[in-house]
Order: C-alpha cells, then sequence, then structure tokens
C-alpha cells in the first residue's frame, strides 16, 4: 500500500477529514509527529512549507511521493526524514537552511520537521514508522 492510500485507509478508519492532520508515530508508538499534514498532490506539494513562518515541535508534512526536496521561499530551516515504501527511514538530513535541496536514493516519501526535531524524537536510519488515526 503507497503513503496516499495508507493515508486515506486511517481518515476512513478514524472518521477525519480529507485536511485533517494525520499522527506518525514509531515502532513503540511514541509519537514522532503528533499533527503531520499531507501533501499528496502535486499543488500540496508544489506549495510544501513555502511562505510558513515556522513549525511548532508537534507539527511536520508528509511529501509523497517524492525523494527530494527544495528549501526554496522558506523562512526558516527543517529536518527531512526520508521514508521507503513501507515507512522505514532510508536517510535523515538535518537542519536544512532555506534555499537548498536535498535527497535520498530509495526514498518514495518525506516527512519535513522543524530543525532538531529529527533528533530530539531519536528518528535512526532503519527506523519503521507508522501513521494512526
Amino acid at each position: 500500500m503507497n503513503v496516499k492510500h495508507e493515508i486515506a485507509y486511517v481518515r476512513a478508519q478514524d472518521g477525519s477529514g480529507q485536511r485533517d492532520p494525520v499522527r506518525i508515530t514509531d515502532a513503540d508508538g511514541t509519537p514522532v509527529c503528533e499533527r503531520c499534514k499531507p501533501a499528496v498532490t502535486f499543488r500540496s506539494r508544489l506549495r510544501g512549507l513555502m511562505l510558513r513562518k515556522r513549525l511548532l515541535d508537534d507539527e511536520g508534512l508528509l511529501l509523497s511521493p517524492a525523494g527530494a526536496i527544495h528549501t526554496f521561499f522558506m523562512r526558516f530551516p527543517i529536518d527531512a526524514v526520508f521514508l521507503d515504501r513501507s515507512l522505514v527511514v532510508v536517510g535523515i538530513e538535518g537542519a536544512i537552511d532555506p534555499w537548498r535541496t536535498a535527497k535520498q536514493r530509495g526514498a518514495k516519501s518525506v516527512l519535513e520537521l522543524p530543525a532538531g526535531e529529527s533528533s530530539r524524537r531519536g528518528l535512526a536510519v532503519g527506523d519503521q514508522l507508522t501513521l494512526a488515526a
């Protein structure tokens, strides 16, 4: 199941709306991103976090499909957590400044978090993440 279909499944289970954020947890059920906004359409991926002033510690953006990101027109640094089809972490790029790019071979989705949040949450390559209601 790809991320777009998995998000739709989670939302159908809990009755949340199409624009409601999802929750991402690690294998132990510990929250990685409590309010993660999915960006699964071309338009939502293109806009991303541009023109936002900041991300709160519990916020994030899940881009899918995506194997690379840019921080053009952004005002703050972010962490990028690269995920494969099964939401296994295949790479982490910390504190990416505005006007930069990042990519990871094998990535099918990217979780964007506030700078430093991936290390604060203890994320590592090989971690299995899960979408939750």
